[in-house]
């Protein structure tokens, strides 16, 4: 038992070294659990290469590229395959590919001719990248956090079933809408972060209670503006092949963006909060306040600023496709990015309003806490 103890840390690093190949190797070695076929290229060719230019005088060189590949699953497995691509310079929605690339293919079984047979590319086998990825997070996560890291791993993991289970409940239930499934969800998201994480505590239920009051608040707030504007100015064209109602999918979408915001303030004023009153227990409640507004003012700006980021950053692709073809900027921005800002100025409000809310009620733990002592 000692021993195990005392080297319980390289055991576990052991561990999951041993994971982490046997899920490489997995990965590269796991195309006969595919229906579709599969095709890893051997060899690649420029048969052509032309210039083009679109309506803006723009140039962009394009080429044709002649794949011979081995097809790795199914009825044709072991046989040869020609594929074609056609790909441009520019990249913008095709890609070179070279030996050593898994496709997804598929295969015209009447044109054979020499033992070779002739298909198309449908799409790139990527999940060994995404293994790769992903056990860089959970290594990162675990060397950083340790403990903590571990049980922000399982809450993930928790977290992505919950949310599974609520859309699944949605989509085979006429009568429970969209909103009342994401609201259940939030609720569990919080309780399951908050609670499994930090534990069972005044700064736990703190953080529990201000991220629920902060985030219900935040969507109301968004739901009376809509409300009352009618929507203007929201485009909802990248929802158009959606079959359900527009609205009601991004009321949804902005209550489960808001969530994490909200609760990454309301643990950190909690905590800091708490660790002031552990610290000095005789401390003021004016104290309290002027430094829990201190914190919040500090990470406000930070938290505001990173919510502007992740939800801009995935629109940045057709901003340069719309500035090249020299559309207008307020055309531009209004047909992508309208839906990116409403959630990033609504995450914002949510920050803001989890400031105070997480401040007293913070307070109002803290004084319950200072009876019972």
């Amino acid at each position: 038992m000692i021993v195990i103890k005392k080297y319980r840390t390289l055991l576990l690093f052991a561990f999951l070294a041993i994971c982490v190949f046997a899920s490489l190797y997995f990965v590269n070695h796991n195309q006969s659990l595919y229906d579709r076929p599969i095709a890893e290229v051997t060899s690649s060719k420029i048969m052509e290469k032309t210039d083009m230019e679109d309506m803006t005088g723009n140039k962009d060189r394009v080429y044709i590229q002649q794949l011979k590949a081995i097809v790795k699953n199914g009825k044709h497995k072991g046989e040869t395959i020609l594929l074609s691509n056609k790909y441009s310079m520019s990249g913008a929605n095709d890609q070179r590919y070279e030996p050593g690339n898994e496709l997804f293919v598929s295969i015209d079984d009447g044109d054979k001719k020499d033992n070779t047979l002739n298909g198309h590319i449908e799409d790139v086998k990527r999940d060994q990248y995404l293994m790769i990825m992903t056990w860089a997070f959970i290594l990162f996560l675990l060397i950083v956090g340790k403990r903590q890291g571990l049980f922000s791993l399982i809450t993930l993991g928790v977290n992505a079933l919950i949310l599974s289970y609520a859309l699944d409940v949605y989509l085979n239930s006429e009568k429970v809408g969209l909103l009342l499934a994401c609201s259940v969800g939030v609720i569990a998201f919080t309780l399951v972060s908050l609670l499994f994480v930090n534990g069972f505590n005044e700064k736990t239920y703190a953080a529990v209670v201000a991220t629920l009051i902060g985030t219900f608040m935040t969507l109301l707030i968004s739901y009376v503006v809509i409300r009352f504007t009618a929507g203007d100015g929201l485009r909802y064209e990248e929802m158009q092949y959606l079959t359900r109602p527009y609205q009601m999918v991004f009321m949804a979408g902005i209550l489960v963006g808001c969530l994490g915001a909200v609760m990454d303030v309301a643990i950190t004023l909690s905590s800091s909060i708490f660790g002031l009153f552990e610290k000095n227990p005789d401390i003021s409640m004016k104290a309290l306040r002027t430094s829990g507004f201190d914190i919040g003012k500090d990470i406000m700006g930070t938290m505001t600023n990173i919510l502007f980021f992740v939800y801009i950053s995935g629109g940045i692709p057709m901003l340069i496709l719309y500035f090249k073809n020299a559309s207008p900027l307020a055309f531009t921005l209004s047909m992508n990015l309208s839906l990116e800002m409403t959630r990033a100025l609504t995450g914002g409000i949510g920050i803001v309003l989890a400031i105070p809310i997480g401040i007293y009620t913070a307070f109002f733990f803290v004084n319950r806490k200072r009876v019972k002592v």
